[in-house]
């Protein structure tokens, strides 16, 4: 029988005996060496609040990928976690908040439609003989899709009572950590002590065998996807914990940084092998990599790019551990688990010995200067704006001769909070942050008041926590003033259509709800459509396109920022600027060009190197103690053709 542990037919001594321990153990290896090099490159790292903050950024994604390794050891695959997990969430946060179910309920509730979820994928894996990757591909589009619909497209805010799986025990150990080893408990007692844990060795191994010799594998394959669909209602739950609200756009990609984790814990796609242990050593090493190059201000961008080179090296070494001679033992071997055993023990003393040189090493660098640190936590560098912002902010910083730290969120939540601690357990003098939500950045944003950082929030607000300043502009002014704009170029009259951005972002919300306010005075304009575009250029062409054939009479489009605008552009060909006339919010580059040509009518500009330059003058203010204004107000200018020569951005 196939099992998740793998050792040497041939006898070894010596070098030949190190090198079986470090290809067996090549995952446990990689963490001490990460956490050896980390330690080396950063004094902020080896801290106990950093180390802690590491354990609650690997939680969710451990989980994820306990039960991602139920999946991948019976040899197949399931890329619906992320959504699952959002799913369940959303379904807690709807049937607490807006049903008035009891919180008890609302708990199973998401559990259960974890577990269905799972079954779904199961039936139609199967019985319906369709393909893991296209089955669960399928139920990643559907979960998702629910959530938005039970969602509205927004943020659902979490029962208190559950709220607290995010919160600490004694001001100091996080409940995500301690559900994270629960979780991880569990997956190693189904998968070494359990029947149906064989059997997901016996399928992974020889689905066919597995069949003769007695396993009724159509239901062993129901209850194993039930099990990855618990176990992702289980961290959907711990994650909008975290945030302190349901977000239906969370998880985007996690399951991907699952299946990672599984594959970087020594575990085979083509099924048969893994293990709990090094599932969560997998998990911890995506999770060290991330907190590190943070600590180390490595630009997000060149992070993915580590990651996926790590993911390849973790499958490197899978092969080479296999051309070396290893055979399959059974999960049971009471041998093998006594050398794992003493592996564990002397990784932790490697570990122990590597804390107390590496506290030598910093012993003597001091706290001076830090309040010339920054920590700028974009949403997305995946907009020009957004870029905008930080090319503003960076400009500043070397004026002043700061020392500047600039991520991308990714429009992630999550990621988001998991930034601002790692910025917090850094001890920066001032921490500058743009909300991918503003309410789901409360928590960590709290967290930042607690350490008796400033914080500074630049273009969105951050709802219910302390901020020095608000650096932004109105979204709902600007939302007004396209309206107003657009109306009276249209005369009054005609059918629009309006491209939103992402949903559950307040930007979003907040430039939808002035537009609508201020179309109210033009009862001549019909909006006919609405559709997001989720603030990118490639599908505000598409859904531009798919709009135009059910409304090709559409004589005006507002579309939330200029990337959607340019889109939409692309999309009316010869009819932008003339026969439909399309505004813009941002004031980008490319927008302002297009303004110029003629092409996009009008563009709502935020000035958003402005925004940059102003939020790094407040943030050193607040560092050196100095009274700042609450509000910091960048005027919006709605920028035309007439306009635009004399506009700076």
């Amino acid at each position: 029988m196939a099992t998740d542990t793998l050792k040497s037919t041939t006898g070894a001594s010596g070098a030949s005996g190190l090198r079986r321990l470090l290809l067996d153990n090549g995952a446990l290896t990689a963490l001490i060496v990460l956490v050896i090099a980390m330690s080396a490159l950063s004094g902020d790292f080896l801290t106990t609040d950093n180390l802690l903050n590491v354990g609650v950024q690997a939680a969710v994604t451990a989980i994820l990928a306990f039960g991602v390794t139920f999946v991948i050891v019976s040899a197949g695959i399931d890329l619906s976690v992320g959504s699952v997990a959002a799913l369940s969430a959303t379904v807690l946060a709807w049937s607490a908040t807006s049903e008035g179910v009891p919180v008890f309920l609302a708990v199973l509730l998401a559990v259960a439609t974890g577990i269905a979820c799972g079954l779904v994928n199961g039936f139609l894996i199967s019985y319906g003989k369709l393909p893991p990757f296209i089955a669960t591909l399928a139920m990643l589009s559907v979960a998702r899709g629910l959530s938005l619909v039970i969602s509205q497209g927004s943020p659902i805010a979490f029962p208190d009572s559950v709220s607290h799986l995010g919160d600490t025990l004694g001001g100091w150990l996080p409940v995500p950590v301690l559900v994270m080893v629960g979780m991880g408990l569990i997956t190693a007692f189904v998968l070494g002590r359990t029947y149906i844990g064989r059997s997901m060795y016996a399928i992974g191994g020889n689905e066919e065998a597995a069949r003769l010799s007695g396993l009724r594998v159509k239901r062993q394959k129901l209850a194993i996807y039930a099990f990855s669909g618990l176990f992702a209602a289980a961290a959907g739950i711990v994650l909008a914990s975290r945030l302190s609200s349901a977000q239906p756009q969370a998880a985007q990609g996690y399951e991907l940084d699952a299946i990672a984790a599984v594959v970087i814990g020594g575990a085979s796609l083509a099924g048969g092998t893994g293990k709990a242990s090094g599932t969560l050593i997998g998990a911890l090493i995506l999770a060290v990599l991330r907190n590190g190059l943070n600590l180390l201000s490595v630009s997000a961008f060149w992070q993915q790019v580590v990651i996926g080179v790590v993911i390849a090296l973790a499958v490197l070494l899978d092969t080479v551990r296999r051309k070396a001679g290893a055979t399959p033992v059974t999960a049971s071997g009471t041998g093998n688990k006594g050398r794992q055993a003493a592996t564990y023990l002397l990784a932790a003393v490697v570990a122990a010995a590597i804390v107390g040189a590496t506290s030598f090493l910093h012993s003597g660098s001091s706290d001076a200067g830090k309040s010339q640190k920054i920590g700028l936590s974009l949403s997305t560098l995946n907009n020009p704006f957004f870029v905008s912002i930080r090319a503003g902010a960076q400009a500043e910083a070397e004026k002043l001769g700061l020392d500047l730290t600039v991520t991308d969120a990714q429009n992630d939540a999550s990621q988001q909070a998991n930034q601002l601690e790692n910025f917090t357990s850094s001890g920066l003098g001032t921490i500058i942050v743009n909300p991918v939500d503003s309410d789901a950045v409360t928590p960590a944003a709290k967290a930042v008041n607690k350490a008796d950082i400033p914080l500074v929030a630049v273009d969105r607000a951050v709802n219910k926590a302390t901020t020095a300043a608000l650096v932004a502009s109105d979204n709902t002014t600007g939302g007004k003033l396209a309206a107003k704009s657009l109306a009276e170029k249209l005369g009054g009259k005609g059918k629009i259509v309006i491209l939103q951005g992402q949903a559950g972002t307040s930007a979003s919300r907040e430039r939808g709800a002035g537009f609508a306010e201020g179309l109210k005075a033009y009862p001549g304009i019909e909006v006919v459509a609405k559709q997001p575009a989720d603030w990118d250029r490639t599908k505000g062409l598409d859904v531009m396109t798919n709009l135009l054939q059910a409304n090709p009479d559409v004589s005006g489009v507002f579309a939330e920022n200029d990337e959607m605008a340019l889109g939409a552009i692309k999309a009316l060909g010869s009819k932008a600027g003339k026969s439909v006339q399309v505004i813009g919010f941002d004031g980008t580059d490319d927008g302002l060009k297009a303004v110029k040509a003629g092409t996009l009518y009008a563009s709502v500009a935020q000035q958003p190197s402005e925004l940059g330059r102003i939020a790094v003058q407040n943030a050193v203010k607040a560092a050196e103690g100095e009274k700042v204004a609450k509000s910091v107000m960048v005027p919006v200018k709605v920028v035309t053709k007439e306009n635009v020569a004399g506009f700076t951005g």
